[in-house]
């Protein structure tokens, strides 16, 4: 069969084909090109749907949002609070870059465009207000704005490791105490939270997330994809 013997393909069935070669070959090596042949349809087809690999991995970053936040939750143990859910939530990412370059290319791809990382910022914003409420309580908007985009400087920082480095519990423990001083977390609590996530057993958080997202997106509804993508 030639790549173009096929008439179209679902939104859904793009999205589960890209994500799969994403997780393979890596986001920056896959091309619209290379995940048309595999669907056999024409380039004119997919980018329809998705005009540009951006709008694939902004679909991604989208799901992935929700989905790491839920699996973070999960994996704490009874009587963990949200904001040491959210503490564990970026080593859980540093330790699988540091492990996969795949995963290391697909995250921070996801903090690089400015369509993906538009997504992070309103989703870490909104989670911001709720979890550090009871630090936050007289800030407006414009300050949550601004504290988040220097949170996502600093996770990008962390994620990146670049020469020369520094342990990765020395980089966690730096960007978790930064990221919950901006919010006005008190230094005694900074540190329970740092101690606790670093007790944790995050890179094995780090590797399930990666592993389940793929069968997530695997088994979304059509319904559920489109509802997602009418939020973007």
């Amino acid at each position: 069969m030639s790549p173009r013997s096929r008439v179209n393909a679902t939104k859904k069935e793009i999205i589960q084909v890209a994500t799969k070669m994403f997780m393979e070959k890596g986001f920056s090596e896959t091309t619209i090109k290379s995940i048309c042949d595999e669907i056999q349809i024409s380039t004119g087809n997919l980018t329809f749907h998705y005009p540009t690999k951006e709008h694939l991995l902004a679909v991604l970053v989208k799901m992935l949002c929700g989905f790491q936040w839920r699996e973070v939750e999960r994996f704490l143990d009874e009587g963990s609070t949200t904001l040491q859910a959210v503490c564990a939530e970026l080593p859980a990412m540093v330790s699988i870059c540091g492990e996969n370059a795949i995963a290391k290319d697909f995250y921070l791809s996801a903090y690089t465009y400015p369509m993906t990382m538009e997504i992070i910022r309103r989703n870490d914003i909104e989670r911001s207000k709720r979890v550090y409420e009871d630090y936050c309580q007289n800030w407006t908007e414009e300050q949550f704005i601004a504290a988040e985009n220097l949170v996502s400087g600093i996770e990008y920082a962390t994620l990146m490791d670049t020469q020369p480095s520094v342990d990765m519990n020395v980089r966690i423990s730096g960007a978790l105490n930064l990221i919950q001083q901006i919010y006005g977390v008190p230094q005694e609590v900074r540190e329970q939270n740092i101690a606790k996530v670093l007790k944790m057993d995050y890179a094995e958080l780090g590797r399930r997330v990666l592993r389940d997202f793929t069968e997530y997106v695997h088994e979304i509804s059509e319904w559920e994809l489109e509802k997602l993508l009418l939020q973007l």
